[in-house]
């Protein structure tokens, strides 16, 4: 097993690992939980991953450690049934928390630093399925994919907005005492469609407040993401 470095010299190794990545970003979706005492050093490092052009990074608040004694406030059913979902095209029979999924493929303990640096290192390299093109104007979102190649199987087209920070003061559970700082935390999923790839994907949508938005297109049934845009 890999010797676990200390935080904050992984999040320096990570820096210089992923300075030459490409702009494309990459997807990091953490799944993490205030009632879980071994989330607070992943939701630490998201701070770093949500300040990077190069990765877009979501927290997803999941609510099955609610039991415990304190209630996530930002846990939502739809974010554990996501991370579900996951395990079970992965092949998995369980979930935990702080887990990582990167580029919808791979997934990995949240708060190995280092890990999370090899695999978008590995995904930013890759060769893009789709060119996507996103653009606002006042309450109106443009949408706009082509796909580079066949697809094989139909992509769902995904908005999704988060809250780029917010603190949170824990009273009871596994973390209580603690004062918690989170970034980009998700707020909103919403499936705008399916596409098939076969002609150009253009769509517009309803967009408002001044929460950041993000389109992923991701290969059915929780598959890889193709590509993501975002708007800060």
């Amino acid at each position: 097993m890999r010797k676990i470095l200390g935080i904050g010299a992984a999040l320096v190794m990570f820096a210089a690992n992923t300075l030459s990545a490409e702009t494309r970003p990459v997807v990091v979706e953490l799944f993490t939980s205030q009632g879980c005492s071994s989330c607070p050093p992943a939701d630490a490092f998201m701070h770093k991953l949500a300040a990077r052009d190069d990765v877009i990074a979501l927290a997803l608040h999941v609510d099955y450690w609610d039991y415990i004694g304190w209630k996530d406030v930002f846990g939502s059913r739809a974010n554990t049934e996501r991370q579900h979902a996951y395990a079970r095209t992965a092949g998995r029979r369980s979930v935990y928390t702080p887990q990582m999924i990167i580029a919808g493929q791979d997934d990995v303990v949240g708060n190995h630093p280092m890990d999370v640096a090899d695999l978008v290192k590995v995904h930013a390299a890759r060769a893009p399925e789709v060119d996507l093109k996103i653009s606002r104007s006042g309450t109106t979102l443009a949408i706009s994919a082509t796909a580079r190649r066949a697809l094989g199987n139909p992509a769902t087209v995904q908005l999704v907005r988060y809250l780029p920070k917010e603190t949170v003061k824990v009273t009871r559970g596994e973390n209580a005492g603690k004062t918690l700082s989170y970034s980009n935390i998700v707020s909103e999923w919403t499936v705008l469609g399916t596409w098939d790839g076969r002609s150009a994907y253009k769509v517009t949508t309803a967009v408002r407040g001044a929460q950041p938005v993000v389109v992923i297109v991701q290969r059915a049934g929780h598959g890889p993401i193709l590509a993501a845009a975002r708007l800060r």
